[in-house]
């Protein structure tokens, strides 16, 4: 295990600043059942940078207490963001890399959704429509916008030399 740098400090610091205001300006829905959260693409970075787990988490963190009133979205999608950024670290190949962040989010927010917002439904109705909605946002945002990300960073010089050596020999 290496030590935390100034770099890898200054990296997460930037991914949290960008993933909060992606999702707090960006005029698309990126709260409820329904929603594409851009910023999410993000997710898949922990597989090039593992600097990047303490960012989301708390780039999420801060777009959710400035974005959501409600209090359970605060600590649950902040949760399934940075169990989705640990568990892409620890994945192998990058075209699996977005898969934890769709799942994350279609499990746990999705669940919060139809725990918390019924409106009128049975809860595991809600949850398979909530979970499929989140889901299927999620997967637009990792799969393109993050596929992307995977493609273009190791490209940049001062960011390739923030990935290490493993990462680079899977891209």
């Amino acid at each position: 295990m290496r030590k935390f740098s100034t770099k890898d400090l200054t990296l997460a610091a930037a991914i949290a600043a960008v993933y909060a205001t992606l999702t707090l300006i960006l005029p698309i829905p990126q709260y409820g059942g329904v929603q594409l959260r851009v910023a999410e693409a993000f997710t898949v970075l922990p597989f090039l940078f593992p600097a990047a787990i303490p960012g989301l988490a708390v780039g999420c963190f801060i777009a959710n207490l400035l974005g959501s009133p409600m209090v359970v979205d605060w600590v649950f999608g902040t949760l399934a963001t940075l169990l989705a950024a640990v568990w892409t670290s620890k994945v192998k190949n990058r075209w699996l890399a977005p898969l934890p962040p769709v799942i994350c989010n279609a499990v746990i927010v999705g669940a919060e959704i139809a725990w918390f917002f019924p409106e009128g439904m049975a809860f595991w109705p809600a949850y398979a429509l909530n979970a499929f909605t989140v889901g299927l946002g999620e997967l637009v945002a990792c799969y393109v916008l993050g596929e992307l990300l995977l493609t273009a960073l190791p490209k940049i010089g001062g960011l390739r030399a923030l990935i290490p050596e493993k990462r680079l020999s899977s891209i």
